[in-house]
């Protein structure tokens, strides 16, 4: 591999940790009902364990509430299983049709054990970031000890790499400061 191969690769890698982090912010609750909340619940479809949205409409009426609509009225017992043992918090009412959740109100600990989650999460995004950067410098030391790279195309690649983690990890603290200023409204 060459120099600009190297970070491409790294950097498409970063995007995947930055996407990880991003799906994993959509399921963290603000105290508004949304449907991404839902997104991480797995309902046991027909033997296979198939993401909520497969099964059922989602949608939120009001800033407060989430009404699940199963496509095949089986499953009803199935999603609301799955929402009682989630870590949500949040009770199922289930009328035979469809499953309504009311989102409470936040008090300030929930508020700051998710503040903490969202943290959490950062590091981990920025913990797999600075492997891949690793990896990224691995490559460099592999190709100039091959010699298909000298010592000053290595240490430049592994200036670039440096940049490149820095440019991620600013992203990654942007999100969870956004997401944080948005939980403790």
């Amino acid at each position: 591999m060459n120099a600009q191969q190297i970070l491409k690769d790294a950097e498409a890698r970063m995007e995947k940790a930055l996407d990880v982090f991003r799906n994993d912010l959509k399921s963290a609750r603000t105290g508004r009902a949304s449907p991404q909340m839902l997104d991480a619940l797995r309902v046991d479809n027909y033997g296979t364990m198939s993401p909520i949205r497969d099964v059922a409409s989602v949608t939120c009426p009001d800033a407060a509430s989430i009404v699940i609509k199963p496509y095949a009225a089986d499953s009803l017992k199935e999603i609301e299983k799955a929402i009682r043992s989630s870590d949500l918090g949040l009770a199922p009412n289930n009328d035979g049709k469809v499953i309504r959740l009311s989102v409470p109100p936040m008090s300030g600990d929930q508020r700051k054990k998710i503040v903490a989650q969202v943290k959490k999460s950062a590091e981990a995004a920025k913990v797999s970031c600075r492997n891949i950067r690793r990896d990224g410098n691995k490559h460099y030391d592999d190709a100039e000890k091959a010699k298909t790279m000298t010592e000053d195309d290595r240490d430049k690649g592994k200036a670039k790499m440096q940049d490149l983690l820095k440019t991620y990890e600013g992203k990654v603290d942007a999100l969870a400061n956004a997401k944080e200023k948005e939980v403790m409204e």
